[in-house]
């Protein structure tokens, strides 16, 4: 592609802003009298965290073998999602693609940011729709891949970072779930690459909220610059960095989520109520049924609860893959 002018898509004031320093920006170091940030000096959680998060991104970056400047670590990938639009899309001026079905808080996001949405649907085998999106101009595209709800992972990804003249966001919150390569590989490629992970699916810390986003040094600067100073607590580092520490159980959890989404497939196939079941990347199972509302709600009454998509995908739940006593248990509710 022709070379990709990073400064023409941000926002003015973003380009003119001095970021907040906070005291552990001024001071760096581990040990002393700490008399600088104000902090209360009793307790167990009484000092700010880093807000670089360096121990977190020095092990992702070993991990991932990507240099820490290509890292940032955000509260969420909501978070990264928000700045993105704060960072490239100027309120009431500015819009953005987004192709659904898909992650609900691109288009909330927008509508928080002032940002309007222009929608581009999947094609009727959830592909994108590559040649309505190209005559578009956009400041931003979010594409999630594998997708949620659908679950399976786009086609045409890298043709629309060669073409597409902005921004390409692609959310890769269950990347770990499918067998394709992450595009974390392409950063050097694309100039104009987003790439967002989490911690909150294959790594089990959903309710630590840590996301990350994967791009040029650029772009990690302007958001390092635009977060606010303490954006990820000491506590949700620890978790994140323990998880990492700890891989070898994340690779048993994987292996039993992958095990059961393929026995819950087998098994969902073979009940009546159940008319087709999408191919997944992802941890969950996109589930067209014979009557998707009062299955539901059946099941709700059994306390088992699943996701009710049929408002964006005509009659199917949403199944997430389960520990095998909550699989086994799901399969005789609808069984029975």
């Amino acid at each position: 592609m022709e070379k990709f002018d990073l400064e023409s898509f941000v926002r003015p004031n973003i380009r003119a802003l001095h970021p907040y320093s906070s005291a552990r920006d001024e001071f760096t170091g581990d040990e002393g009298i700490f008399l600088d940030a104000n902090e209360n000096p009793f307790g167990q959680t009484n000092r700010y965290p880093d807000p670089h998060q360096r121990l977190l991104k020095k092990a992702l970056s070993e991990r991932k073998q990507i240099p820490v400047e290509n890292i940032f670590i955000g509260n969420g990938s909501d978070e990264v999602i928000d700045l993105i639009y704060r960072i490239f899309c100027e309120p009431g001026q500015d819009q953005v693609i987004i192709c659904p079905p898909t992650y609900g808080m691109y288009e909330v996001s927008a509508n928080i940011n002032n940002v309007r949405v222009i929608s581009v649907p999947l094609t009727n085998r959830f592909e994108l729709d590559i040649d309505k999106i190209f005559p578009l101009s956009a400041q931003c595209i979010f594409i999630c891949s594998p997708n949620n709800p659908t679950g399976n992972s786009l086609q045409n990804v890298e043709r629309l970072l060669r073409e597409f003249r902005g921004i390409v966001v692609v959310d890769e919150a269950y990347i770990d779930f499918s067998a394709g390569s992450s595009f974390i590989e392409k950063l050097t490629d694309y100039p104009n690459l987003i790439v967002m992970q989490t911690f909150s699916k294959a790594w089990g810390l959903a309710g630590a909220r840590v996301g990350v986003a994967y791009a040029n040094t650029d772009i990690i600067a302007l958001m390092d610059k635009t977060k606010p100073p303490y954006n990820v607590s000491s506590l949700n580092q620890i978790e994140a960095l323990k998880a990492l520490v700890n891989s070898h159980e994340f690779e048993r959890q994987l292996s039993i989520i992958l095990e059961q989404r393929a026995w819950l497939e087998k098994e969902l196939k073979e009940l009546a109520i159940v008319r087709h079941i999408y191919p997944s990347d992802a941890n969950f199972l996109l589930v067209e049924m014979t009557d998707a509302n009062a299955i539901y709600q059946y099941l709700v009454e059994k306390k088992v609860i699943v996701r009710n998509r049929s408002a964006v995908v005509r009659n199917c739940l949403r199944i997430t893959v389960g520990s095998p006593e909550e699989n086994r248990m799901l399969v005789k509710c609808l069984g029975g």
